[in-house]
């Protein structure tokens, strides 16, 4: 009987809910759905300008913003129902090339381009060239599967050894020292590194040069320089070894911890070490600066912040497209698109996803030249 009547209340909760939420969509004309793939309800925004936008709108690169764009596609599609979006994400390195070959609308890539490819970028953009537009922040945690160990703390120094295979086994006097009150098992450490060409390889390895360079001899780059250790592909790739492969260590995208998944602190300067969530990423990210010339909009981060809780190894995602010369029957959906991402409701889309959205001064300028593009 207790249960009967708490479904009755319940269903005129939810009677009441769907009242009040038909008024409030009739005010400011949104809903709720759900992001898809497993993913978090995000706000459905009706306001979206889906002016000429229709067709197939094909995109490729950056495995790090997969879920984002998952959650965004959701939203954007409910409302440009002409639009049929498709981003395949096959890793950054593969992203550009395959906008440089002109496949696709745009690319998503975690480090900006470099002189060459924009070089390149020019007998795709009649005209023009291609541009780097940040629109996803966030963390790359490191996960760890160590048995019987459900916290963990390391530094740039122990994590650039660990990742450069000269730590063998996890009760490491270098990661005891680090953690004194954990019971560390003599486990093999199994490191993994992404086999394919990332951007949050670039990232992770610029975090390892810039706070770490005595122990961190290889220049960053999105491929993987090291010997030995192992390899999957894309984030989702190495997040799921890590999952299963008892003593496995990995670096990828908070989003891509989800359950069973537990990530490191990382011991800074700061007085505690710093967790890797988004609101901590936020304030590493607000230390980045606009560095690209022009229109491009690439910024230079700051793998050793100095802000309180800031946390250092995170990266930006960036959207690739020509400043002028984009494809004609492409441009209306691409403007349309990233216009929405690039809105305060698509970067709010972010946190919900565990991203941190770009800082408002940056973005500002994101918008800017979204409504410039031609």
């Amino acid at each position: 009987m207790k249960l009967q009547r708490k479904n009755r209340l319940r269903a005129l909760s939810l009677g009441a809910l769907a009242v009040s939420g038909a008024l409030a969509l009739t005010a400011c004309g949104s809903d709720d759905t759900s992001s898809g793939d497993g993913g978090k309800e995000t706000n459905a925004n009706a306001n979206i300008k889906c002016d000429d936008a229709k067709g197939q709108l094909a995109a490729s690169g950056s495995s790090a913003q997969k879920n984002a764009v998952d959650a965004w596609r959701k939203v954007y599609t409910t409302n440009c129902k002409d639009v049929q979006l498709n981003y395949n994400p096959t890793g950054s390195g593969a992203g550009i090339t395959a906008f440089l070959q002109g496949q696709t609308a745009f690319a998503g890539t975690d480090s900006a381009l470099k002189p060459d490819e924009i070089e390149k970028s020019k007998k795709v953009c009649s005209n023009s060239q291609a541009i780097d537009l940040p629109m996803v922040g966030g963390p790359i945690a490191v996960g760890f599967n160590v048995p019987g160990v459900d916290e963990l703390t390391l530094d740039a120094k122990t994590l650039a050894d660990i990742f450069n295979n000269k730590i063998k086994t996890w009760d490491d006097k270098a990661i005891a020292k680090l953690n004194p009150d954990a019971k560390l098992p003599k486990t093999k450490v199994q490191a993994f590194h992404r086999s394919d060409e990332s951007g949050t390889t670039d990232n992770f390895t610029k975090y390892l040069k810039g706070a770490a360079p005595d122990a961190w001899p290889y220049e960053p780059g999105k491929s993987w320089e090291p010997k030995g250790g192992q390899s999957a592909n894309g984030s989702a790739g190495v997040a799921g070894q890590v999952k299963q492969t008892p003593g496995a260590i990995s670096y990828f995208e908070l989003s891509y911890a989800g359950e069973g998944v537990k990530t490191v602190d990382l011991k800074t300067d700061a007085k505690e070490p710093v967790k890797a969530t988004v609101d901590n990423a936020s304030k590493a990210i607000s230390e980045a600066k606009v560095v690209g010339k022009g229109k491009d909009l690439a910024l230079e981060l700051n793998y050793k912040p100095t802000a309180e809780g800031a946390y250092p190894i995170t990266l930006v995602t960036y959207e690739v497209v020509c400043e002028k010369g984009n494809k004609a029957e492409t441009l209306p959906a691409t403007k349309s698109f990233l216009t929405y991402i690039a809105s305060e409701d698509g970067q709010n889309v972010l946190k919900e996803n565990d991203y941190a959205p770009i800082p408002a001064e940056i973005i500002s300028k994101v918008r800017t030249t979204v409504a410039g593009l031609s």
